[in-house]
């Protein structure tokens, strides 16, 4: 059982909070206390974006962010170097958000490989039809790497197949578009998890547009877990990178 298995398993049935911060943003030497500081916020799992130029499935917080960190010239072997030094510290599940262009450049298997050497516990990988999924999939399964499913309100009668050889948590997107605030969200929402539930043996994680205690407090009763990235994107950003801000945030939203 992977490092994400675990987590769930220890919560007993308490939704995990999982926090999101891009690598590198504001800087690289900093990617690792703030990781820190989110464990000690009350982050159960941790999700890294891995910066990329074309990012379809983030909003403006997320993408500048991401721009920010490859103006600072962050790179992939960077952010493997903090990984490192996280797993120095800390077990805390971490999770890579990573474009599939970014991996099929440094090489699936290399990618993949290095995940596992390093001490990252599954991969996002937002843009990866279900379709293409064979070409990786053999790496991670003899890597042991999660690779997390992610399903939205119209997946419909695919859903069964999207979660087929995932791993982790199916990560459960609330509502169509990209990431960032919402000021409302669908009340299908739960009628869609509950459809999710009936074929997926792993827990449910919801995000997208989460970023407020109250959000998190509707969808704890709704998942397994609840996932949290442009609010502390944005304070990350506000802040340029102060830990305790971020703890602190953290804290609020995670109600710990």
């Amino acid at each position: 059982m992977s490092r994400i298995g675990k987590k769930f398993e220890k919560l007993g049935g308490k939704t995990a909070f999982i926090g999101y911060i891009t690598a590198g943003d504001p800087s690289i030497e900093t990617t690792k206390d703030l990781v820190l500081a989110m464990e000690k916020g009350g982050c159960d799992i941790i999700e890294l974006g891995v910066p990329y130029s074309d990012p379809v499935a983030d909003g403006p917080v997320i993408q500048a962010a991401a721009q920010r960190a490859l103006d600072n010239g962050v790179t992939v072997e960077k952010i493997f170097e903090v990984v490192e030094d996280i797993r120095k510290e800390s077990q805390i599940p971490l999770v890579f958000l990573v474009y599939y262009n970014t991996i099929y450049a440094n090489g699936l298997e290399k990618f993949v490989s290095k995940c596992a050497e390093t001490g990252v516990d599954g991969l996002i990988i937002p843009d990866l039809p279900l379709e293409e999924r064979e070409e990786i999939l053999p790496f991670m399964k003899a890597n042991e790497i999660d690779l997390i499913p992610l399903v939205a309100p119209n997946s419909g009668d695919r859903v069964e197949k999207i979660i087929e050889n995932g791993g982790g948590f199916v990560y459960c997107i609330s509502s169509f578009g990209v990431t960032g605030t919402r000021t409302e969200f669908d009340n299908t929402i739960g009628a869609y998890l509950k459809e999710v539930k009936k074929v997926s043996e792993l827990p449910l994680a919801i995000g997208f547009g989460i970023s407020t205690r109250e959000d998190v407090k509707t969808f704890e009763t709704l998942a397994n877990g609840v996932i949290v990235g442009s609010a502390l994107v944005k304070v990350v950003a506000e802040t340029n990178g102060d830990t305790k801000a971020l703890e602190n945030k953290v804290r609020e939203l995670s109600g710990n």
